[in-house]
């Protein structure tokens, strides 16, 4: 049996879209168990000290913008450096997501999460609009009506909510967040050390 990975995300994430097919693959190679928790980054930020985009130094901005383009080229996966609809709020999205793992399971809730990932950053779409996530759903032969619909219960807040103060707890600081025996790893320029973990 292999190990159990918490995946620690934002759906908006840029680095957790180039991140997220890998990390998937990486799992899967390893039969680890992945306890899939999207949440609230802002509300980490603020425990943590980091900064939202716009608010950070112009150098680590521009910095930013070179990591990106040089990662999507290196991995091949379309990436707009200036999408459309960013940033924009991911509570939503992260809420869908969370639906779609109660109803369907681990598997088809993280197939839905790269799908919106790659609308943010490769489709330029708006994934705080809820006939956009309701039509990613359905696009997965899923009912993206009665998940959106489910999204917006109390029993799927109370998830998002724990799962961000899990990330507090487990010192996350950035996303994605992988941790695998107790041990994180921040960031998709990290998954060769999870892939070591989880092969331990």
């Amino acid at each position: 049996m292999g190990k159990t990975c918490d995946y620690y995300f934002a759906p908006q994430s840029p680095f957790a879209y180039l991140g997220h097919a890998r990390f998937v693959a990486l799992a899967k190679e390893h039969g680890a168990r992945v306890e899939l928790r999207p949440c609230d980054i802002g509300k980490v930020f603020s425990v943590t000290g980091g900064l939202p985009l716009a608010q950070r130094a112009p150098q680590r901005q521009a910095y930013r913008l070179a990591e990106l383009k040089r990662w999507s080229e290196f991995l091949q996966l379309p990436l707009n450096l200036q999408p459309a609809f960013f940033p924009v709020p991911a509570d939503a999205a992260a809420k869908l997501i969370i639906a779609c793992q109660l109803a369907h399971g681990t598997e088809t809730a993280l197939a839905l999460t790269g799908a919106i990932m790659q609308a943010v950053w490769a489709e330029d779409r708006n994934i705080a609009d809820d006939d956009t996530l309701a039509s990613l759903a359905t696009m997965m032969e899923l009912d993206g009506k009665l998940l959106l619909k489910t999204s917006s219960t109390p029993a799927v807040q109370a998830e998002y909510e724990r799962n961000t103060e899990a990330a507090i707890t487990a010192n996350v600081f950035g996303a994605p967040w992988y941790v695998v025996d107790g041990e994180g790893y921040w960031g998709q320029d990290r998954l060769d050390f999870v892939g070591r973990a989880l092969a331990r």
